[in-house]
């Protein structure tokens, strides 16, 4: 929470900024739907947001579309509904923290004295994984995470160019690419071996959801094929083709730890089937 630098009359609640997740809306955190059901007005992502999500607003919500809107006028509609004492949400696709211009909205909330809180949200690289039944982190192979996107019209630092950020041929999950594909897979092909899995999705967990896994060098044709440019998530990642014996020593009987201490006998190194590809992960 963001504490108010000046009193405002009539501002009660603070300013949500809410996650709705990739789309489904069973994968709405629990405090996110108990955000929306609660709130007075939803200002919501409607090119982005399911409908389905933006109707659990209760029936006397008001509901504002943000599709046609700059930032400015978004932010002058928050901040007249916040100081008139109103449960303002504002709904995003995904997760806020993640290409969701939140920074700015919450630099100027704060000038206008209103209090924020942030709901995050899944996340579409996520949801992809899970619907893949995938773990983009597999012993002795990949062990990181790198979320970016194509430089495009806005661009995007030197030193986190696709270049630079392909040469750790980590799991690289790129958002907001669709439109440049061609230069990215050019980009990737340079680091990146050309059968390296790539996980196409489309509006993950929405009911329309399209999602598949093709080589690198085959990216480009099959988006164009697909006539993707928005609402694309591409995962590159060697995970995705992990060998069935990859193990994590976490659960391993010769693997002490604080809650555990290191047995006599230790199983064999290797495990097979859906058991290796589960052994991985946090403790537990």
């Amino acid at each position: 929470m963001i504490a108010s630098s000046t009193a405002v009359p009539g501002a009660e609640h603070p300013v949500l900024i809410v996650g709705a997740g990739p789309g489904a809306i069973d994968l709405m955190t629990v405090r996110a739907t108990r955000a929306v059901e609660a709130a007075d007005v939803l200002v919501w992502t409607d090119s982005l947001v399911s409908p389905q999500i933006a109707a659990l607003a209760p029936q006397h919500c008001e509901r504002i579309r943000t599709s046609t809107l700059t930032l400015e006028e978004v932010l002058e509609l928050v901040v007249a509904r916040a100081r008139a004492g109103l449960r303002v949400v504002r709904l995003h696709d995904g997760d806020p923290c993640l290409y969701g211009a939140l920074a700015e909205q919450i630099c100027r909330l704060a000038d206008a004295g209103l209090e924020v809180e942030v709901v995050p949200g899944l996340s579409a690289y996520q949801a992809t994984a899970a619907a893949l039944k995938a773990e983009l982190t597999i012993p002795g192979l990949v062990q990181t995470i790198v979320l970016s996107r194509a430089g495009g019209r806005t661009g995007v630092p030197e030193r986190e160019s696709l270049a630079h950020l392909a040469s750790l041929r980590a799991s690289l999950c790129l958002y907001l690419s669709a439109r440049h594909v061609e230069a990215v897979q050019q980009e990737l092909l340079e680091h990146y071996p050309a059968d390296t899995p790539v996980a196409i999705g489309y509006r993950v967990s929405w009911p329309d959801q399209w999602l598949q896994v093709v080589p690198l060098e085959q990216m480009a044709a099959v988006s164009r094929e697909r006539q993707l440019i928005r609402t694309t998530l591409y995962v590159i990642s060697p995970a995705l083709a992990a060998p069935e014996q990859a193990r994590s020593r976490l659960y391993s009987a010769s693997h002490d730890h604080l809650f555990r201490p290191a047995t006599a006998t230790a199983e064999p190194e290797a495990a097979t089937g859906a058991a290796a590809r589960t052994a991985g992960g946090a403790g537990g």
